[in-house]
């Protein structure tokens, strides 16, 4: 995504997060826009409706009320979602989303982790690795995002942000190939 839609993102995610926290709707706010995102992504059609330019803002702000509508989204959801789509930035909505909810993870102190494992964890297991990650990221609540990824031969790699925490049974096969390698 380049950065002005990055900016632009934020900046409507920001503005909705504000007005939400008012109303204490954070959370509300937030499954709203999952359930959104989940519709548009399955009907690609009704997104390109709703970012399509030439469509008048009249029809999109009926299109996107009707969905609001029938998903039951909050008053407030609702009025965002019509004035996106009025504004051509229905395409945004993914981006808005997932800004919308760092937004709330950070006011939270919570910290999402990308988890790739070999095999699903077990419950002990999970927990075990969610407190040692947690003392890794200075005490922070961590909101897992788990896949099974069937290519590790073992282990599993976080990723938080932009830092990576590599404990992959490939990686340390890696390591020890270029040790003898070099010896």
């Amino acid at each position: 995504m380049p950065k002005l839609n990055e900016a632009v993102a934020k900046s409507y995610a920001k503005a909705l997060f504000e007005l939400a926290r008012e109303r204490t709707q954070v959370d509300a706010v937030a499954n709203d826009l999952a359930a959104i995102g989940d519709v548009l992504a399955q009907q690609p059609a009704l997104l390109a409706f709703l970012s399509r330019p030439w469509v008048s803002g009249a029809a999109k702000r009926g299109a996107a009320t009707e969905l609001a509508m029938r998903l039951g989204v909050s008053a407030l959801t609702r009025d965002f979602l019509a004035l996106i789509a009025t504004r051509n930035r229905a395409d945004y909505l993914t981006a808005i989303a997932t800004a919308y909810r760092a937004l709330d993870d950070a006011a939270q102190g919570r910290v999402r982790v990308k988890l790739r494992t070999a095999v699903a964890l077990t419950e002990k297991e999970r927990g075990d690795l969610t407190a040692r990650l947690s003392r890794l990221l200075g005490g922070k609540s961590l909101v897992l995002e788990e896949r099974v990824d069937p290519q590790l031969l073992g282990g599993f790699v976080a990723e938080v942000g932009s830092m990576i925490l590599d404990g992959s049974l490939d990686t340390q096969l890696d390591r020890m190939r270029d040790r003898l390698a070099r010896a």
